[in-house]
């Protein structure tokens, strides 16, 4: 199926069901991390800045999250984007090596709330934005030498996505399409890898860029064609549904360091193991995790693009959530030192798994001289081995404290594509913060 086919005609009832649970999932889990994302600083200082720098005509605003000013389309995109990557806890694909959802979300959410859609709209366009999304980012990581942030790839999706809800023709749809490509933010990812900021995975800048793209499209600014388009599987658009792929995080870091993570619980838990038992920690993985390498983060970000910390605070403390990450479980004196006995060692056989696959292997040596092996172990979450229901609500009860504080959580796949609009489901969203 040709793409403007797929972005134009795909319907909510043309979904497979498992394909429509997976997407329910996705936007159940979004809304939850943009709650947890809400409490950081990162957020916090793009609220301030889109609120005094992204003013809008009343006619075309929507509202920033956690704030309700009303702001330009751009801007709240901008904002909630980045506020979803700032927990980093959100839905990625493997062979994209990132992240769709919260540029897609970003963009989505603030159009929907203001614009009351029908539901089965709304969630059709959100599939088609992950699935132009995802592919395009399979395509650029098979045809591009540098390793980009997911909003060199999510731009193309936000276009497609806010292509449809805004009602673009053909040409307009080329034209944002190709904006969108072109000004996506192609980041170096493995600099914020090496030097963790709030710079994160651009997943707000791919936002902004697919909104502005539709925007210029609208009023006749021309862009050159997207050459991701021309590169991506377009054939089996409606057929092969890569949205199924998804993986989902049990815990708020990066993805890559999740495997060692597994392994260390599994390993704390079956031997009931304390901290004070570990004597030294090894961990096998591939390159790109073992530059993961942070044993003292000093914020958040820095947490979540380190490997030693998030196992250190799960050996220590026996999970590893929000606080973990945030000041508390930075400063705790526990978790540092167990970091400080944590080395890391780059495996050949899992670097020739990855991307496909991300494997870790953790040896413990206890001061009783005792050697503990975990398996070779991918992490869990992904469409192999996903979370139950028990593991996500557990999640969410982590990350925002009261599931009863997110309507959409609530809700059952039947109920999420009744009619009616997504304005109540998401309005804690849009509240401003206490």
């Amino acid at each position: 199926m040709h793409a403007f086919d797929f972005i134009r005609t795909c319907h909510w009832s043309d979904l497979p069901t498992t394909t429509k649970a997976t997407l329910a999932l996705c936007l159940k889990d979004l809304c939850a991390v943009a709650l947890a994302g809400a409490k950081t600083d990162l957020s916090a200082v793009l609220r301030e800045t889109v609120s005094q720098t992204w003013l809008a005509d009343r006619s075309i605003s929507e509202k920033l999250c956690f704030s309700g000013a009303k702001v330009a389309p751009a801007g709240a995109a901008l904002a909630l984007g980045m506020t979803v990557d700032a927990i980093d806890a959100h839905d990625g694909h493997r062979l994209c090596k990132g992240h769709a959802g919260a540029a897609l979300f970003g963009a989505w959410a603030p159009f929907v709330e203001r614009h009351k859609t029908d539901r089965a709209e709304a969630l059709s366009a959100l599939a088609v934005g992950y699935e132009i999304a995802l592919r395009a980012g399979i395509a650029l990581h098979q045809t591009a030498s540098d390793y980009h942030t997911s909003g060199a790839w999510a731009a193309v999706g936000v276009a497609a996505m806010m292509g449809r809800l805004r009602g673009l023709s053909d040409s307009q749809m080329l034209h944002a399409l190709g904006t969108a490509e072109y000004h996506g933010p192609r980041s170096p990812m493995m600099r914020c890898i090496d030097h963790p900021t709030m710079l994160k995975d651009g997943a707000g800048w791919g936002a902004m860029a697919g909104v502005t793209a539709v925007d210029l499209a609208q009023r006749g600014f021309t862009g050159a064609p997207a050459e991701l388009l021309d590169t991506m599987d377009t054939a089996s658009l409606g057929e092969r549904w890569t949205l199924r792929e998804q993986y989902f995080k049990p815990y708020p870091v990066c993805r890559w360091a999740q495997p060692a993570i597994l392994s260390a619980a599994q390993r704390r838990k079956r031997h009931n193991l304390r901290a004070e038992d570990i004597e030294a920690v090894e961990i096998q993985s591939f390159h790109e995790a073992c530059r993961l390498a942070v044993r003292h983060p000093a914020d958040t970000e820095q947490a979540q693009y380190s490997m030693p910390f998030p196992v250190a605070a799960l050996l220590v403390r026996g999970r590893l959530g929000v606080e973990e990450v945030t000041e508390d479980g930075l400063r705790d004196p526990a978790i540092l030192a167990m970091a400080n006995r944590i080395t890391l060692r780059e495996s050949e056989l899992d670097n020739a798994d990855f991307p496909d696959h991300r494997f870790a292997t953790v040896t413990l040596r206890l001061r009783s001289g005792q050697e503990l092996v975990s398996d070779r172990l991918e992490p869990n979450g992904d469409p192999e081995r996903p979370l139950s229901g028990a593991a996500l609500a557990d999640k969410w009860q982590n990350v925002i404290g009261d599931e009863g504080g997110l309507p959409v959580l609530s809700w059952n796949l039947r109920k999420l594509g009744s009619k009616g609009d997504f304005r109540r489901a998401l309005a804690p969203v849009f509240r401003p913060l206490p």
